[in-house]
């Protein structure tokens, strides 16, 4: 039987998963910012409110999740032993090996490059683990940040991104256009010019799902 806790549990790991509080999630739905507080999630006489079938449909329509996602949040206790997230941190991404040519962690690389994280793995088995130890990525991230990186996540425009060219550079950034030929990175500083990439030179772009910020 589905309880009050787990769809509202369901809900807030939802919003965690996209690196989200639950007004944001709200707000990323087309719903009022307050829809999902905890404040409203028991009447000021003790009955149980719970969220309508509408503002659940809009959530997974936002964030791109199927229903079999959203079950499994639902119901944790029937998925199969945790995962956790492979890490890597961003000074050694860029060595060769370490990534397969869809951009997840390479099952070849040395055991030195990829460690186990602390952090649970979702519906994407190719995600991983990005560490920052400098800060070579302001004014977008600083360092001792952590990034969750999906491989099957699609990225569009204003998602944060990890993208790597045939020539081997990784660009990490703010995909501002996205054309079938093109794609243009934002310039992290005022006064810069994005940055264009040709289609034909990317060998694989994966989205930023999640940031410690």
């Amino acid at each position: 039987m589905l309880t009050h806790d787990q769809i509202w549990s369901a809900i807030d790991a939802l919003a965690v998963r996209q690196g989200l509080t639950a007004s944001a999630l709200a707000r990323k739905a087309g719903l009022d910012p307050t829809t999902f507080n905890k404040s409203k999630r028991v009447t000021a006489d003790g009955r149980l409110r719970w969220p309508s079938t509408e503002s659940v449909a809009k959530c997974l329509a936002a964030t791109e999740t199927s229903i079999e996602d959203f079950v499994a949040l639902l119901l944790p206790e029937s998925e199969p032993p945790r995962r956790f997230l492979p890490v890597i941190d961003l000074a050694q991404a860029g060595t060769n090996g370490a990534f397969d040519e869809n951009g997840a962690p390479s099952a070849n690389s040395s055991d030195h490059i990829w460690l186990d994280s602390d952090v649970p793995a979702f519906t994407d088995e190719a995600a991983y683990v990005l560490d920052l130890s400098s800060d070579d990525l302001l004014p977008l991230y600083r360092a001792g940040e952590r990034l969750i990186v999906s491989p099957a996540a699609v990225p569009r425009a204003g998602d944060k991104i990890i993208l790597k060219t045939l020539s081997g550079t990784l660009h990490v950034a703010e995909l501002s256009h996205i054309t079938d030929t093109s794609v243009t990175l934002k310039a992290t500083h005022a006064g810069a010019a994005d940055h264009v990439i040709d289609m034909d030179d990317i060998l694989w772009m994966s989205r930023i799902v999640w940031a410690s910020q």
